[in-house]
C-alpha cells in the first residue's frame, strides 16, 4: 500500500501570526504539491497576488498549492480531496490544516487517527503552534486554550520577535520551554521560515534514533525516587484509583493557566514485560486520559529486538512504530507525559509496577 499522505496541523492563538506564516509558506516553491485546508478563505486572508484561480470551495495558488475550505466536517473535506486526487482532478502529496485561534487540536488528531477510512490515506505529521513574542505572555496569562496549544506542539514558531527586546524574548522562550520542554522553537521573520523545519516530524513513520531520543531528551530530569510507600502527593478528584492511587488528600495549590501544565518523565533501564506495560497504559488512560495532553516515549519490551516509539494525545494513540536503527546496548525505556493538573510524581508512582513481572500461572492436571 502507498504511504499515507502526511498531514500538518497549524494552530496558535488569535493574532499569533498563523495567517502571516501561512501566506509566506504559500509563496515557497516547495509547497507546490500541498493541499491547505482552512476554515474560510475570507478569515484566513490569503494574499490576492498569490491566487491564480478560485471557485466557491477551492483556490489554486500561483505556486501550484491548492487551498480548500472545511465543508461540513474535516473528514468530509479530506474524503473529498482524496476522491478528487484519485480521479486525477488534483494532485498533492501533503496536507496542511489551519485551525481557528481558539481551537483544541485534540479533536482533529482524533479524526485522523480514529477514522478508519481516513487513517489508511492520511497520517498526522506534526502539530505546529505559532506563539506571539509581543503579546504571548499576556495571552498565556489570560487564556488556558493558548497554554494547551503550546503543550501539544511538536514545533513552536515564534512570531513578532522583532517587537521585543532580547531579554523579553529569552524570558518568553523560557516560559514556553517550561510548558513544553520537548518542542523545538524556531523564529519566523515576518512569517518567513524554512519549510524543512516544519515538516517530516511524523512519529508514525520509521524514525532515526536521534529523532526518537529528541522526543524525550528535553524532559525534566527525574529525581531519585523514594520507595513507593514513601511518596506523598495530592491527587485531584477522580484520579485516586488504579496504579496511580496515593493516600494523600486535599487540593494542591497550583498557579493559574500555564502552571497547571507540567511535564513528567520516567526511565527504566531493563525491558518491560509486555503484559505489565499494557496494564500500565490501560490504567493511565482510565485514570487521567482527558488530562494527558501529550505522551511520547521510547519503549523496550521483553522479547522484542528493537524498541518502539509511543505517541499519544489524550486517549488517542498512534500505532507503535519499531525503531530498527536503535543503537546496540541501549535498552532504557523513556516516557514523557505533558499533562494538565497532574499531581507531582504522578508517573513515578507507577514505576514499581512497570518494573514488576506478571505472575506465573500454574497449570495442574
Amino acid at each position: 500500500m502507498p504511504a499515507p499522505i502526511p498531514v500538518t496541523l497549524l494552530t496558535g492563538f488569535l493574532g499569533s501570526g498563523k495567517t502571516t506564516l501561512l501566506n509566506a509558506l504559500l509563496k515557497d516553491p516547495g509547497m507546490d504539491r500541498a493541499a491547505v485546508v482552512i476554515n474560510e478563505f475570507g478569515e484566513i486572508g490569503l494574499d490576492h497576488d498569490l491566487i491564480e484561480s478560485s471557485t466557491e470551495t477551492m483556490v489554486l495558488m500561483a505556486s501550484g498549492c491548492l487551498c480548500c475550505t472545511v465543508r461540513g466536517d474535516l473528514a468530509e473535506t479530506l474524503n473529498d480531496l482524496r476522491e478528487r486526487k484519485e480521479a486525477g482532478e488534483i494532485a498533492f502529496d501533503r496536507v496542511v490544516i489551519e485551525t481557528t485561534g481558539i481551537a483544541d487540536p485534540a479533536p482533529i488528531v482524533q479524526t485522523l487517527v480514529m477514522d478508519g477510512d481516513l487513517s489508511y490515506d492520511f497520517a498526522l505529521d506534526g502539530v505546529l503552534v505559532t506563539a506571539d513574542a509581543a503579546t504571548g505572555a499576556r495571552t498565556l496569562d489570560q487564556n488556558f486554550e493558548a497554554v494547551q496549544q503550546v503543550a501539544m506542539a511538536d514545533r513552536l514558531i515564534l512570531t513578532k520577535t522583532d517587537l521585543v527586546t532580547a531579554a523579553q524574548l529569552a524570558t518568553f522562550e523560557q516560559r514556553l520551554a517550561a510548558i513544553n520542554p520537548g518542542a523545538p522553537r524556531h523564529r519566523a521573520d515576518h512569517g518567513r521560515i524554512d519549510p524543512a523545519l516544519l515538516f517530516g516530524l511524523s512519529p508514525t513513520q520509521e524514525s532515526s534514533a536521534q529523532q526518537a531520543l529528541a522526543w524525550v531528551a528535553a524532559a525534566p530530569k527525574k529525581a531519585s525516587l523514594p520507595p513507593l510507600s514513601g511518596l506523598k502527593q495530592t491527587v485531584p478528584a477522580g484520579q485516586s484509583h488504579g496504579l496511580f492511587a496515593t493516600g494523600a488528600s486535599g487540593s494542591a495549590a497550583r498557579p493559574s493557566h500555564d502552571g497547571r501544565v507540567t511535564s513528567q518523565s520516567i526511565e527504566i533501564s531493563e525491558p518491560i514485560s509486555p503484559i505489565v506495560f499494557d496494564l500500565w497504559l490501560e490504567s493511565l488512560m482510565n485514570s487521567a486520559a482527558a488530562d494527558i495532553l501529550r505522551l511520547k516515549g521510547v519503549v523496550h519490551v521483553e522479547g522484542m529486538k528493537h524498541p518502539f516509539a509511543l505517541h499519544g494525545v489524550q486517549h488517542i494513540f498512534h500505532p507503535p512504530v519499531p525503531l530498527s536503527h536503535w543503537p546496540e546496548g541501549d535498552r532504557t525505556t523513556r516516557i514523557v507525559v505533558i499533562g494538565r493538573d497532574l499531581p507531582p510524581g504522578y508517573l513515578s508512582d507507577s514505576l514499581a509496577f512497570l518494573r514488576s513481572k506478571p505472575p506465573v500461572t500454574e497449570h495442574r492436571i
